[in-house]
């Protein structure tokens, strides 16, 4: 059974949603192969810290946080992973790094990676390890009325622009101008 609070607010909503048990997962990644759903459809909740108030990330469980992008998106100086022993007590019905993404019902601003609202359905931790709750993206968005970005996060394997890649001849040429007696300007 999901957490108590998260399933009377979806029932008093009327909205349709699916609870499935499942072997532990404490990852969103372990969740997505568990219920066999693309990873793009599974949401990793991440709590982070803005300016020094709690807030609640959401996005795909294949995709990572680009601190710097979510930092300007957010239009923040100072932004965060936040320690689960500061935010533990914030719910007290669920386990650990099973939160679901309803950071509404726990007094915090939730913000949703735009790439998620393009899914038909989502699957997430209920509360527990062994529990989820899948439902319709666009119920969950209309629950929750998350803030919505578009940057800040990367997806594994996402190739880097070509002037990010460093050069393997760069620490060779350094060692050459050193070696010239040029290094240092």
């Amino acid at each position: 059974m999901p957490v108590q609070q998260l399933q009377h607010f979806l029932d008093e909503a009327g909205v349709e949603y699916m609870c499935l048990s499942h072997p532990p997962a404490f990852t969103a990644q372990q969740l997505a192969h568990h219920v066999k759903i693309a990873g793009d459809r599974v949401v990793k909740t991440v709590i982070i810290e803005l300016d020094g108030k709690m807030a609640m990330l959401v996005m795909p469980a294949t995709w990572r946080i680009h601190w710097n992008r979510l930092s300007r998106v957010l239009d923040t100086d100072f932004v965060d992973l936040a320690d689960e022993q500061a935010f533990q007590d914030r719910f007290p019905d669920c386990e650990v790094g099973a939160m679901p993404p309803f950071g509404n019902l726990f007094g915090m601003s939730v913000y949703c990676a735009e790439v998620l609202t393009t899914q038909p359905e989502l699957a997430f931790a209920a509360g527990t390890h062994t529990e989820s709750i899948h439902m319709k993206t666009s119920d969950f968005l209309q629950s929750v009325q998350p803030m919505v970005i578009d940057r800040g996060f990367t997806r594994p394997g996402t190739q880097k622009p070509a002037w990010l890649i460093k050069s393997r001849r760069r620490p060779q040429a350094r060692e050459r101008a050193t070696a010239a007696g040029i290094a240092g300007y």
